[in-house]
């Protein structure tokens, strides 16, 4: 499929669509962008949240290898939010955006990468959609939300305050967490995700020097997870999943508190024809983490599958 970018709000000298650099269309009466880095095969990557901004998922260690677009999610600048916002982001909307974007690219098959709230959607992408893509990456997903996907990250926030106990930085982890459920407004969405984010990796306490800019430079908009009509998004795909063509590859952080081992693994059982990697000194966050490793798995992913099916 090949296309060209008809229109472009700052077109810059070279609007091909996998250019170096942002590139921005209309589409529905929403501004969509997208952001190029890298070269090599083709990886879409798809923030989390969802409403995360998607500069914290820029991978360099990937970019040596792959050409890297990061998707700038619906709904997180506010030129892209929908009529109905902050609701009506479900994963059908998400993807149906994605569909269009990748058709630009004008590539055959992209590889899909998603994190968090994102590997949702490039599940959901790859189950219904398959035909886009070479591969798909679930980095920190899990195939179910809702209660029993809340009770065990509770019990995993427990543990980690636990093992922090006393450390003076542990009140306000809890206290953002606590304040999650209140969340409905973009400040407030920033403020909570800033809060919690040393629980989102392994040692943030003991390498703060290192992780304290990345926190500080995280953006959020509000997004409260329901459609329209005001019901969940809810999610349940081990059924679905059983049956996914897509070749796959699972990323989880041992000490993720949010989408953590439990999940990856059951994943992994699911998917028919998945790998599994293990990050065992990660959070939620092993591209900062461990980026050699995050980036020498999803890699050799890419080169299996291209020197096995021609893809590109």
């Amino acid at each position: 499929m090949h296309s060209s970018i008809a229109h472009s709000d700052n077109p810059a000298p070279d609007t091909a669509p996998l250019s170096p650099g942002t590139h921005t269309y209309r589409l529905a009466g929403l501004v969509q962008r997208y952001h190029v880095h890298g070269r090599g095969p083709v990886c879409v990557a798809h923030s989390g949240g969802p409403g995360i901004f998607y500069e914290y998922m820029r991978m360099p260690a990937l970019e040596e290898h792959l050409t890297m677009v990061y998707v700038e999610p619906i709904g997180t600048a506010k030129d892209s939010r929908l009529p109905s916002h902050p609701h009506g982001y479900t994963r059908e909307r998400y993807s149906s955006f994605l569909k269009i974007l990748i058709n630009r690219l004008g590539v055959d098959k992209v590889y899909l990468l998603g994190h968090s709230h994102g590997a949702f959607v490039a599940a959901y992408h790859a189950l219904h959609r398959p035909e886009q893509l070479a591969g798909v990456v679930l980095y920190e997903g899990a195939p179910v939300t809702g209660p029993e996907h809340g009770a065990e990250a509770g019990r995993m926030v427990e543990a980690f305050a636990a093992k922090h106990a006393g450390h003076p930085g542990l009140p306000d982890v809890l206290a953002a967490f606590g304040a999650m459920s209140g969340m409905s407004s973009d400040e407030q969405t920033e403020a909570v995700a800033r809060g919690v984010l040393p629980s989102y990796f392994a040692d943030y306490w003991g390498n703060e020097e290192r992780y304290a800019p990345f926190r500080d430079a995280v953006r959020a908009a509000y997004i409260s997870g329901l459609d329209e009509d005001r019901t969940p998004d809810v999610i349940d795909d081990r059924a679905a999943l059983k049956g996914l063509t897509v070749p796959a590859l699972v990323i989880v952080g041992r000490h993720d508190v949010i989408c953590g081992m439990r999940w990856g693994l059951e994943l992994d059982e699911l998917i028919p024809d998945s790998r599994l990697l293990v990050l065992e000194n990660s959070g939620h966050m092993g591209h900062v983490e461990e980026p050699e490793l995050f980036a020498d798995a999803v890699r050799g992913f890419v080169q299996e599958i291209t020197t096995r099916d021609g893809a590109v």
